[in-house]
């Protein structure tokens, strides 16, 4: 396989200044449900992008659970090196890709722990094999086996039953967005790229190249 032969040419829609309106979070639920309605797998995963006190940044797959004008919602142990990492340093960037739609949202901001009453109310809707997988996995940490994660989850079970309760180490994360980019492919790589910044306390819609 040669990658230098691997083109595609975008030309699906596009996007101007007064399609993307004055809010971006309302572009963004447009989006998102367009992306829903089309068919995309996974339409609400997103990569999250945190750095470390090394300074190296890591990137990793999460699942966007909650999106208002207070910001993007996910969950995770706190105790995993992205919850460590967001503890040190709370910078954050976000990414959707919708190649179906030929679309990409960029968000950067600061993240922030949501609620434990937050937590709690998304935790008991998890199915109960999630709720059991937060007891169960020391996330990111090494272990011996998979065998590891088993026993852990079938002590979990004899000691919860149907109803584990959320760990306190266990939660949500809120990025609160203060710059967010919208790109839109278009053909002969003259792509679409809008981008919201927060100025003063209000967004500035700007245009850049691609």
């Amino acid at each position: 396989m040669d990658l230098k032969d691997l083109r595609k040419s975008y030309e699906h829609g596009s996007l101007d200044e007064a399609d993307a309106g004055g809010a971006p979070l309302a572009l963004f639920q447009r989006w998102l449900a367009d992306a829903v309605a089309a068919g995309v797998p996974e339409p609400s995963a997103m990569t999250l992008a945190t750095v470390g006190e090394d300074g190296r940044p890591s990137t990793r797959v999460v699942l966007l659970k909650g999106a208002d004008e207070r910001g993007l919602v996910f969950f995770t142990n706190y105790g995993s090196r992205k919850g460590r990492e967001l503890a040190a340093n709370p910078h954050a960037a976000l990414q959707f890709h919708w190649p179906e739609r030929e679309r990409v949202v960029r968000v950067e901001g600061v993240a922030e722990r949501t609620t434990a009453e937050e937590s709690d109310a998304y935790f008991v809707t998890r199915p109960l094999d999630s709720r059991i997988g937060a007891w169960a996995s020391p996330q990111s940490e090494v272990i011996a086996s998979r065998g590891v994660l088993l026993s852990n989850a079938a002590k979990a079970s004899a000691r919860y039953g149907l109803n584990p309760p959320r760990p306190e180490h266990w939660g949500g994360f809120r990025v609160v967005p203060d710059t967010w980019e919208f790109w839109q492919g278009r053909r002969s790589r003259l792509h679409d790229r809008v981008r919201f910044r927060l100025a003063d306390g209000s967004w500035l819609k700007e245009r850049l190249a691609p």
